[in-house]
């Protein structure tokens, strides 16, 4: 057994792992303690990393047309096509769409091939979906994509910003670090800045509940409280900046009051001074800000806004303050420092940078291409679409993320790629539902198999090591990138044989003519030169790394002097404009989307490990109670959105959490997991002008109940998932049946079983009257399941089935019809199949159980809150109720908390309500006597 340093591949937080591995499987996973990132502390996600392995479902083979290839035949079509696209329409036809997930050395190859050789602009990422306004913002302000400070800093402020970012689920090691802080430094402050009452919140000593979108007027109406009470530091802003008259104006010209500004955004005028206070009274602040902000049709002005009122303070460069946009991806920092963006060169040169282009192709000695390199930016991710639909774009290649899902209209977005002339697909999993556009699929290596780096949201690089050989025939990003390259006559540039020689490469363009006054910030220079063995020992270093900082570098600008031509940054001038996307009778609800704890993008990673799946096991829309009663609704029923371009079907989560008017769903579900559960079909195209950014969090939806006549939940042994026999036979490539009959399905991965949430039938129709109902349901499973239904219950008056079937003695599927409140905790049912996938005959006395779902006297757990113990609500709320009223003791009870610490703050809010019900029963008790 062998201990490997690597890094989790999950969001931007960039945690060092030590996994425990054997040469063939990854047995275990444990947080480096070594690695300045987390100090040893990992989120659940990242201790399930090893639960997510493994072959199954993975691609293994190549395939051209439909059919299975060798790596020869699809390199070879993949280049010829390539070819003929760009013989027949020219350079600008062939596009691009890469991933965060993506290695550094991978991106810079893909990079390299389509801008620096084939000479298309058109090669974009899905980090433009999440980090594109950040980058903007940095660069009018410091003339640099660069964040100036590092996680440290949060242990070393005085006041902690949360503006847009729900830490503690979306990055719970920073949230962690961030409660640590506050618990060793009492003085530390934390304000939240959120139109939801998130589990950030826990430690907040001041929340706003800003009114979406309003973000960039609470920020300039910052700056001009700041000015209006001699807060600014007029010093700093002499030496070191340049616009803060026209920025302070531009915030002048709505009315600047504490209560003007309170009603525009819709807070508290006495909350919003306090904050205006807090932030102008202390040096050393922190603003974190991500999705939040980012996510929006002014993105960069808010961003800006922002990095304002830093600036006219003087809270940047030192210890404990700057402006902090926190990445969503592992990588996301690590591909704009190569390229990754359509307006970006290589090495953080963009094609508005003097002498940028011709340096670059000196570099790749590109000179004799006709042309070196393209004339100026590509289109960015949404405009390559519509590029892709006026035929402008006939070839795409996409690496390691899903459009279909993602991007704003989706629905739009799979048609354009069903009508694109060539797709070509880069993927891991076999049920990634982007493969049915593809023509041309290439498997490629996973996490576990990369061998390469990341960059984190500190600037800070780090090895992600290989641990396992990849699956069958698939193959890493790079070397499929650069076989493609070689074919297509440019084997001299791409003859690497190691992803260590393009780390190299990508260092040595890093300081390519970079020295003098107008030295760029991207510079690891420093670490040219590593021969395969340093490469392999490379330890975490923040950039630049170079002959001035060879150690590295933890902030920038800590002298004042930024990467403009005159050495000042630039404050500018932002007036506050709200979401493009207007409400309207028609649609009166803001939309706002996010990520929630245990899960990451689509699930194809997160989705195959059980436990991840408990906290939230099915889509939902998270509500707020007057609104489910305006509209008809209740806790945990179905109902469905509709927005600009399509519909959602989940399940209603009421919560005081939300604001009136507003909705909240996840990102994450997409077709393999539920029908109908995509939040990018009901998202418009509306983008920030300035960054290409869609603006994900301010949709506009209806909301509705979804009128069904039944629900059901049908637990299958794995295989069912995805092929299944009926009295018509098998079809391997035909979906299963219950999908295409129900109105609702949403399919949740058990340890050794597959749940499928159903739902479907009219209201009051033949599924209402069980006798009817149980005939229905028993032929429907003797017509579409295996074995037969060896064991039924009915409820006639309750209008209820539970049915078991069998396969000789071997337990093949379990069946209830009736709402999933009255399922029993499923752990002792996954432990039946357990038992009948290694061919074991199920007891007579657990068979008598099998309808009831337990064993005698067995409780329900209720809802996972803790996913590393599989701790439930139920049970946590009986030893609250027992007396352990209080997180210590509910951890040393039950161990839930004592892990990752990611269900701490829904841990305290239990520990609240129950207190709040005690005193409650206490008080109806006085009375009563």
């Amino acid at each position: 057994m062998h201990k490997t340093s690597t890094t989790c591949p999950y969001c931007g937080v960039g945690c060092g792992v030590i996994a425990s591995h054997d040469g063939e499987r990854v047995t275990g996973v444990e947080g480096d303690r070594d690695h300045p990132a987390n100090h040893g502390r990992l989120c659940v996600k990242g201790s399930a990393l090893a639960e997510t392995l493994g072959r199954r479902g993975r691609l293994t083979r190549p395939r051209v047309d439909g059919v299975e290839v060798g790596w020869e035949t699809a390199l070879d079509a993949v280049a010829s096509r390539l070819q003929a696209t760009r013989a027949a329409h020219g350079r600008h036809s062939l596009a691009a769409y890469l991933s965060g997930q993506l290695l550094t050395e991978d991106y810079y190859v893909a990079n390299k091939l389509f801008k620096g050789f084939l000479g298309t602009p058109h090669l974009d990422t899905n980090s433009r979906l999440c980090m594109a306004s950040a980058v903007a913002g940095y660069k009018r302000a410091f003339g640099a994509d660069a964040v100036p400070g590092n996680y440290a800093d949060l242990e070393e402020a005085e006041l902690v910003v949360l503006v847009g970012s729900n830490l503690a689920w979306n990055h719970p090691v920073l949230y962690q670090r961030l409660r640590g802080a506050k618990q060793r430094n009492p003085l530390l402050r934390v304000v939240v800045i959120d139109p939801r009452v998130t589990d950030t919140c826990e430690i907040a000593d001041l929340y706003l509940g800003l009114r979406p979108g309003s973000d960039a007027r609470l920020f300039t109406g910052l700056l001009a409280w700041m000015a209006a009470k001699g807060r600014c530091d007029s010093l700093y802003l002499e030496r070191h900046t340049q616009g803060f008259e026209a920025a302070l104006a531009a915030a002048a010209e709505d009315d600047c009051t504490i209560e003007a500004i309170a009603a525009d955004c819709d807070v508290d005028p006495e909350r919003l001074e306090t904050f205006c206070y807090w932030f102008a009274s202390q040096l050393h602040v922190v603003t974190l800000y991500s999705q939040g902000v980012n996510q929006s049709s002014s993105g960069t002005d808010t961003g800006n806004a922002i990095i304002n009122c830093h600036l006219a303070g003087g809270k940047l460069g030192l210890p404990g303050a700057g402006p902090f946009s926190i990445t969503g991806q592992p990588n996301a920092m690590g591909g704009r420092e190569v390229g990754g963006l359509a307006n970006q060169l290589a090495a953080h040169m963009d094609y508005d940078s003097p002498g940028a282009r011709d340096r670059v192709a000196r570099f790749w000695a590109t000179a004799s291409l006709d042309p070196a390199l393209p004339e100026g930016p590509g289109h960015k991710a949404v405009e390559l679409f519509d590029a892709i639909e006026r035929g402008e774009i006939r070839a795409l290649w996409i690496m390691a993320t899903n459009p279909g899902v993602s991007l704003p209209d989706a629905n739009r977005i799979r048609r354009i790629l069903e009508a694109c002339p060539l797709v070509i697909v880069s993927e891991c999993m076999a049920d990634a539902d982007l493969l049915q556009y593809a023509d041309i699929v290439l498997p490629a290596s996973g996490w576990s198999e990369k061998d390469g780096t990341v960059t984190n949201s500190e600037r800070r690089i780090s090895r992600q090591r290989g641990l396992l050989a990849p699956p069958g025939e698939a193959r890493h990003d790079w070397w499929i990138i650069t076989q493609v390259a070689r074919r297509l006559g440019f084997a001299e540039a791409f003859g690497y044989c190691h992803p260590s020689e393009i780390f190299d490469e990508h260092a040595r363009l890093s300081g390519f003519e970079n020295a003098g006054e107008g030295a760029r910030c991207f510079d690891i220079s420093g670490l040219a030169g590593l021969d395969r063995a340093g490469y392999d020992a490379l330890a975490p270093i923040q950039w630049p790394v170079n002959e001035r900082a060879p150690e590295g570098t933890a902030r920038l600008f800590t002298a004042g002097r930024f990467a403009t031509p005159d050495g000042r940054a630039r404050l500018v001038a932002v007036r506050p404009r709200g979401p493009r996307q207007a409400l309207s009778e028609a649609r009166p609800l803001r939309l706002n989307t996010g990520r929630v704890r245990d899960q990451w993008h689509t699930m194809t990673r997160t989705g195959r490990a059980p436990r991840l799946m408990n906290h939230r096991a099915e889509p939902f829309i998270e509500v707020h109670p007057d609104d489910a009663r305006e509209h008809g609704l209740h806790d945990q029923q179905l109902a469905r959105l509709e927005g600009a371009n399509g519909e959602y079907r989940a399940r209603v989560r009421v919560s005081h959490a939300m604001r009136r008017g507003e909705v909240f769903v996840p990102m994450h579900w997409n077709d393999s997991f539920s029908g109908r559960a995509r939040m990018g079909g009901l998202l418009a195209g509306h983008r920030d002008p300035l960054s290409g950014q869609p603006e994900s969090k301010h949709g506009a939806v209806s909301l509705a109940p979804l009128a069904v006549g039944w629900e059901a939940t049908l637990i299958v042994a794995d295989p069912l998932d995805s092929d299944v026999e009926n009295e018509a036979g098998s079809d391997a490539e035909r979906e299963p049946s219950w999908r295409d009959e129900s109105a609702y399905w949403a399919r949740i991965p058990l340890g050794h079983c597959q749940r499928w949430q159903l739902a479907g039938g009219e209201p009051g129709s033949a599924c209402g009257g069980v006798e009817k109902a149980a005939r229905d349901w028993l032929a429907w499973a003797r017509a579409n399941l295996p074995g037969e239904p060896a064991l039924w219950a009915e409820d006639a008056a309750g209008g209820r089935l539970r049915a078991a079937g069998f396969d000789g003695d071997r337990l093949c599927w379990w069946l209830m019809v009736g709402p999933p409140a009255e399922l029993p905790a499923l752990d002792w049912l996954d432990a039946r199949f357990a038992e009948a996938a290694n061919g074991e005959a199920l007891p007579s006395e657990r068979r008598r159980r099998l309808l009831a779902g337990c064993d005698a006297g067995e409780s329900d757990a209720g809802p996972i809150v803790c996913s590393c113990h599989r701790v439930g609500q139920k049970t946590i709320v009986t030893a609250i109720r027992a007396g352990d009223a209080s997180v210590e003791a509910l951890g040393a009870r039950l161990a839930c908390g004592t892990q990752c610490g990611s269900c701490i703050p829904e841990l305290k809010s239990l520990i609240e309500e129950e207190t709040a019900h005690a005193a409650d029963r206490e008080t109806l008790a006085s009375e009563a006597l």
